[in-house]
C-alpha cells in the first residue's frame, strides 16, 4: 500500500484516541500480519495460539 490512507475508510479514531484499520485496508493488503487486528477478515490466521482461539471465540460471541 503505497497510497496514503483515508480515514473513515481504511482507519477510523475509537473512543479513546486510538487508530483502527477498517476491513477494507486489510482487504486492501491482502494478508493477515498476526496483530489481532479489530477487524481481520482472515480470521485471525497469522496470530499464535492461544490468542487466535480466544479471539475467535470472543468474535463468536459477539455476533
Amino acid at each position: 500500500m503505497d497510497s496514503e490512507l483515508i480515514e473513515n475508510v481504511d482507519f477510523y479514531y475509537d473512543k479513546d484516541g486510538f487508530v483502527v484499520l477498517t476491513q477494507n485496508y486489510h482487504e486492501t493488503r491482502g494478508y493477515c500480519c498476526g496483530y489481532g487486528c479489530r477487524h481481520c477478515p482472515y480470521n485471525y490466521e497469522s496470530v499464535p495460539e492461544p490468542k487466535r482461539s480466544n479471539m475467535l471465540a470472543q468474535q463468536q460471541q459477539q455476533q
